[in-house]
């Protein structure tokens, strides 16, 4: 059964937020609970063409030609088609799509004795992705509005690249000299010199760091112990210091430098924004 499937939860809660919506006319969306075939017809044509975002779930199949082909055979499906031209069909299991076609396609929509027919096409590529559904549970179609950021806060390669960009997030007058050095025990993420112009081994982390971390770093500096008449400095780089951390950092005589990988992210941000903006100069 379909309402007994995961599908049937997530159309329950659809509907019931759209409902809570009131649907006044005028805000230019619909909702429909078990639609006819023409009923369903009408909407995804008018949302399509009015760049609005259409949910249908219920029985389908779908053919796909193009670089490939395929073919899946009926069952029970929520298809997303988003105003920018991309479709994407989900199964009540996996959260990948099953089957999509990228921003930019046509559509077409057509009644047969088969049911209703939704073609997302794109001519260039020649493909052509065909859902055709002949029986629909809910319908949806949905004037969304959406201009929040997204952001993906900073991996430990994206905190060395943003310090290397922004060399000042370490400390005033730090100079990297090379990254991803590697030695007998790993890869140093930073090498620079510091305002004085003292060698800086810089490790870095985006969680909290542990002893292990400071013990890594250790090892960095003593793979640079040969020389003992030129002056290192190693520096932890973490959002914070886990419990025992700070005790052992003070014991090697290491350093630490707090820094989130919120704060790197912000940095890379602004970076990619300058490079678009002179790009368009």
């Amino acid at each position: 059964m379909f309402y007994a499937s995961l599908l049937f939860d997530v159309c329950t809660i659809l509907y019931g937020v759209l409902r809570a919506l009131e649907l006044r006319p005028g805000i230019g969306q619909i909702v429909i609970e078990r639609p006819t075939l023409e009923e369903a017809s009408r909407a995804v044509k008018n949302g399509i063409s009015r760049h609005k975002t259409v949910i249908l779930a219920g029985n389908c199949r779908v053919d796909y030609e193009g670089r490939a082909s395929s073919k899946l055979e009926p069952g029970e499906r929520i298809a997303l088609i988003k105003p920018d031209g991309s479709v994407l069909i989900h199964r009540p299991r996996d959260y990948p799509p099953v089957n999509w076609q990228p921003p930019g396609s046509l559509f077409r929509t057509s009644l047969s004795e088969d049911g209703l027919h939704v073609r997302a096409f794109r001519k260039k590529e020649r493909e052509v992705l065909d859902v055709t559904f002949n029986e629909i549970s809910l319908l949806a179609v949905l004037d969304l509005k959406d201009a929040g950021d997204f952001y993906l806060y900073a991996s430990e390669k994206d905190m060395q690249e943003a310090i290397l960009v922004e060399p000042s997030l370490l400390e005033a007058g730090f100079k990297p000299i090379t990254s991803e050095r590697p030695v007998d025990p790993g890869f140093i993420d930073i090498i620079g010199v510091d305002r004085d112009n003292v060698l800086t081994i810089v490790e870095i982390k985006r969680k909290p760091a542990t002893k292990d971390a400071v013990l890594q770093l250790q090892k960095y500096m003593d793979a640079y112990a040969s020389d003992s008449s030129r002056k290192v400095r190693g520096i932890l780089v973490a959002p914070e210091l886990a419990r025992g951390a700070q005790k052992m950092l003070a014991t090697l005589g290491l350093e630490f430098k707090p820094l989130s990988p919120q704060r790197c992210a912000e940095v890379l941000k602004r970076k990619r924004e300058k490079s678009l903006t002179d790009f368009f100069k």
